[in-house]
């Protein structure tokens, strides 16, 4: 490959596609353990984050309340997560896995690792410090961006 086919164009188009694979790839492990990528991510934050709000998933996830709103009442259906009130707020309740949400949530964690592992994993360690190193930069451009926007 020349220096001149190495544009940012072509960089973004490929991480774009890059990106849609491997959501594609991942998506399809997901749903073979009945979850779909939005679900899992919900089920993941609260392992870390168990106790929140909607609002407070919402902005974890980087969607809007709204969008949240319909998920967490199918998790809720499904017996995943289960709502309680807040003490002295009558308009939040407060998200929990239930002891069925748990597991399944680390089941979809053990699948998130092993296609890492089969993916990305596969890199040399001097290849992931670069990339590291470019992403950090990179993500630093967007971050910029919108403290300006």
């Amino acid at each position: 490959m020349t220096e001149r086919s190495v544009t940012p164009s072509r960089i973004w188009f490929r991480f774009l596609r890059m990106h849609q694979r491997g959501h594609s790839a991942m998506s399809s492990r997901l749903r073979a353990i009945g979850l779909s990528v939005a679900q899992f991510d919900l089920l993941s934050t609260l392992t870390e984050a168990e106790g929140i709000t909607q609002r407070d998933l919402a902005e974890r996830l980087y969607v809007t309340k709204g969008n949240v709103s319909g998920l967490v009442d199918r998790l809720v259906e499904a017996g995943l997560v289960d709502r309680k009130p807040i003490p002295g707020d009558r308009r939040s309740h407060a998200l929990h896995l239930t002891s069925e949400g748990r597991r399944l949530a680390r089941e979809g964690m053990d699948v998130q690792r092993r296609f890492v592992d089969e993916t990305i994993g596969q890199l040399a360690t001097d290849d992931l410090e670069k990339l590291d190193v470019v992403i950090s930069r990179w993500r630093e451009t967007f971050r910029a961006m919108e403290d300006k926007g």
